[in-house]
């Protein structure tokens, strides 16, 4: 089977943004501004331009405005912000304190360049920075920071509860015999109640993923601001008033929430942040000299070459090509989040590769019949206009053109797919097995350079 790129480019890229449904504008100086901010995972080619986006924002507003991080401001994969400690990471979010309130709830990458989480709470606090989370310290048996927090803005009083996952393999290693985290929807259950009222302005950020959310929301006062993540997605889902947001990853876009009054549902706009676009001069002076310092040679040196840029779904689904071509395979997939952003045009350095793909990884395979393709088939690309009844949190790429009608298939993946074939897959019955010697960073890149 050979890989052809131009024949996958014209798929849907999961850049595309969906269109949002938003109430009429508000007048200036009503209500108050909530600029949401989720999974940035150390994206040093958009830093710079999200910080510049928001300064600019708040600069020109007429009402107040919060900040609010819904996790994963770092990304151990980026190897100049593990080697400098997060530097410019944290040089970001002491900017965002200083423009506004901000309030950060812990992720599952925050322990990325120190697995004790107490030393993440205790450094973002020196930085102004209001950290909210519902994870335990299993040394002391406390949270390590409170899980709500009150706050005024406009005259009117916002209530935040936060909560993180309880997907304990996404945290550093180390970082898991520390920690214990509260099944998300029981938490939920037992303590939401008495952080929000009917009083205030609701807003829930959660980092727990899109499954135990979609059990949460139906809990929340109505006009409930619900902030999801963890599962890197664009989404707005309405339910009475109550809107529940996904606002991307890796620094690619941000959401503003507009709220008038306790009970409201939140106007929402969403705005796109360009990898070429205006910088903040002091962020984008700091993350150079990061790069400088910390990238070696290695990093730097030219792994492929790509003749425009490929945008993350467009990347993932030629991934996923790629993997079935090595594998002599009817169809490729690959998981979601095994993706930060997608290739800038041009030569493209093993840095910039490791942060389109971030993880290695082997190649497992498997033989199907036709019924069990179509169901698998109607789980991915989940980088468009799907329901939330529908979404699956990370979703498995594949780009299913061509492929002959048959009794059987054969499918090949990466490892970590294989691995999680039930949250992936939806079943637990396919039996893979190894492809030797392939791994998938070196196939992706053989097949960049074949097209």
């Amino acid at each position: 089977m050979l890989l052809n790129r131009r024949a996958v480019l014209g798929l849907i890229s999961s850049t595309t943004l969906l269109p949002l449904v938003s109430l009429p504008a508000r007048a200036a100086g009503q209500g108050v501004d909530l600029i949401i901010l989720s999974d940035l995972h150390s994206a040093y080619e958009r830093m710079a331009q999200l910080l510049k986006v928001v300064q600019d924002r708040i600069a020109a507003a007429s009402r107040p405005q919060v900040i609010l991080f819904n996790g994963d401001l770092f990304e151990a994969g980026n190897v100049a912000a593990a080697r400098s400690g997060g530097e410019a990471d944290w040089a970001f979010l002491g900017a965002l304190s200083k423009l506004a309130p901000t309030v950060f709830n812990i992720g599952n990458h925050e322990p990325d360049f120190d697995n004790d989480l107490a030393h993440f709470v205790e450094k973002a606090r020196s930085l102004g920075v209001t950290v909210l989370s519902n994870i335990n310290d299993k040394r002391t048996g406390k949270p390590y920071a409170d899980a709500s927090a009150t706050l005024t803005a406009g005259g009117m009083t916002l209530r935040i509860a936060a909560l993180g996952t309880n997907a304990l393999t996404t945290y550093p290693k180390p970082t898991r015999e520390l920690i214990d985290v509260p099944q998300p929807v029981e938490w939920a259950k037992a303590n939401l109640p008495s952080m929000l009222k009917d009083d205030s302005i609701n807003i829930v950020m959660s980092h727990a993923g899109v499954v135990p959310d979609r059990d949460i929301l139906p809990m929340l006062p109505d006009g409930t601001l619900m902030i999801g993540g963890h599962d890197h997605l664009t989404l707005v889902h309405e339910a009475g008033k109550t809107r529940y947001v996904h606002t991307g990853s890796w620094a690619s876009l941000l959401t503003v929430a507009t709220i008038s009054a306790a009970g409201n549902a939140a106007s929402l706009e969403r705005v796109a942040i360009e990898r070429d676009g205006p910088a903040a001069p002091d962020l984008k002076s700091a993350i150079g000299a990061v790069l400088e310092k910390h990238l070696k040679a290695e990093d730097r040196s030219i792994v492929a070459h790509v003749a425009k840029p490929m945008m993350l779904g467009e990347t993932a689904r030629f991934a996923a090509a790629a993997i079935a071509a090595k594998a002599s395979a009817d169809i490729g997939f690959i998981g979601h989040t095994s993706f930060g952003t997608g290739l800038p045009m041009g030569d493209v350095s093993r840095f910039d590769y490791n942060a389109a793909l971030r993880f290695e990884g082997k190649i497992m395979k498997a033989e199907v019949d036709a019924a069990t393709l179509a169901a698998i088939l109607t789980r991915c690309n989940q980088d468009g206009d799907v329901p939330l009844s529908a979404r699956t949190g990370d979703f498995l790429y594949a780009a299913p053109m061509g492929i002959a009608a048959k009794q059987s298939y054969i499918i090949a993946c990466n490892d970590w797919s294989a691995v999680n074939r039930k949250s992936y897959f939806g079943r637990e019955d396919l039996a893979f097995v190894e492809v030797p010697e392939v791994k998938l960073k070196a196939l992706v890149v053989e097949a960049l350079n074949r097209s």
